[in-house]
């Protein structure tokens, strides 16, 4: 694998041992990835086998949860997406958006009912944020909840929901019109209650290993107990996706080292001209800057972890970082396919498909122009928006 600087050396015998055992587990459970991607399916036998593994959230601790490093938390985020974005995907959205902001901001009676299950994968969550109209600009959320006796009823509609058809809860972010000034406010949303349509969106060209869908909220009815009473306005679901994207900027790095894997092992085995192409300088080119520009966002996944677990890492930091790493993988699983010629356009090999879904994860969690102006602020001190 590569490990041009030899960072896998700093590891601790903890982060040692989740990586192997994480790739142990794509390697022994994960079947025929290329065909679920084929399929549009999420292998959904999964589901609990990686919450026995303590894949969500396992840099968080208590109620079943694994309290390993963050740096081990990127970790694992790196192997599962070298396997492929869904399934990263799904031990983000479970992780960061769903378990993150009840841990972080629910009451015990809320972390006591849910952790666990969501912990255990007994339960599935997703995250009500993006809205049809709403991307981007999440603040300008047109879902709203007003008090209604001893509880409220929502109304609205979310989409590009990662797990919604298969979740039995909903993180839902809605203006609480009952309060002064609308503030945005988080709901546990059970998808089992009245009014609560969760849709599949299908034909997706990328990302197909993962189950997305809308969540449709007409009047539905929730009581007090259900609204995260530690947190208001943006700041909460702004924070879960900080926690996620830092899981992306390390799972970008699985996907590309994949595709370098990939084509340098094509490199060596294809014959033309009388040999591998490997020996052809054009080949050994792209895989020299191939492995410089992987192993240069292996360096700053590391040192944003090291930020991370001193309390020092900032929003803006993880901009930086996803940007760069999301954009990292995008072109390098392109070169990747290249090498492989016309054996690059099929499901048997894993650069296309990895190029694929780089187009959903270059667009989710802050696109990539949103992220540049998040950091052309920084540097500016001049916002380019409101």
């Amino acid at each position: 694998m590569l490990d041009y600087f030899e960072m896998e050396e700093t590891l601790s015998q903890e982060e040692r041992l989740l990586v192997d055992s994480a790739r142990s587990f794509v390697e022994d459970e994960v079947d025929d990835i290329g065909q679920h991607w084929l399929d549009g399916t999420f292998p959904t036998d999964l589901v609990t086998k990686m919450g026995e593994m303590g894949f969500y959230a396992p840099n968080l601790d208590g109620y079943g949860l694994p309290n390993v490093s963050e740096r081990g938390y990127g970790l694992l985020m790196r192997e599962l997406e070298a396997c492929d974005s869904g399934l990263r995907s799904m031990a983000s959205v479970q992780g960061a958006l769903v378990i993150y902001p009840i841990h972080a901001y629910g009451s015990e009676a809320q972390k006591e009912a849910w952790l666990p299950a969501l912990a255990s994968g007994e339960a599935v969550g997703c995250f009500g944020l993006t809205e049809p109209q709403h991307g981007s600009d999440p603040s300008g959320m047109e879902t709203y909840a007003r008090q209604d006796g001893d509880g409220y009823v929502l109304s609205g509609s979310k989409t590009w929901i990662t797990n919604s058809p298969i979740a039995d809860v909903a993180v839902v972010w809605a203006r609480d019109r009952s309060s002064e000034g609308d503030p945005v406010r988080g709901f546990l949303v059970e998808t089992d209650r009245d009014g609560v349509t969760t849709n599949e969106i299908h034909e997706k060209l990328s990302l197909r290993v993962s189950i997305t869908g809308e969540i449709g909220l007409n009047d539905v009815s929730v009581p007090e107990e259900n609204v995260l009473p530690g947190v208001e306005g943006m700041k909460g679901p702004l924070s879960c996706l900080t926690q996620a994207r830092y899981g992306i900027a390390w799972g970008a790095v699985g996907a590309a080292r994949d595709c370098f894997e990939t084509a340098r092992q094509y490199a060596a085995d294809r014959d033309q001209f009388g040999g591998p192409i490997g020996r052809f300088q054009l080949q050994q080119e792209k895989l020299a800057e191939m492995a410089t520009q992987i192993t240069l966002a292996q360096l700053l996944a590391h040192r944003l972890a090291d930020l991370k677990a001193a309390g020092q890492m900032r929003p803006q930091h993880v901009s930086m970082a996803k940007r760069n790493n999301v954009r990292m993988a995008r072109d390098q699983s392109r070169i990747a396919r290249e090498m492989l010629g016309g054996n690059g356009i099929t499901a048997d090999y894993s650069p296309m498909r990895h190029m694929a879904n780089m187009e959903t994860v270059y667009t989710y969690e802050g696109t990539h122009d949103i992220h540049t102006l998040v950091l052309g602020e920084d540097l500016t001190g001049i916002p380019a928006y409101s």
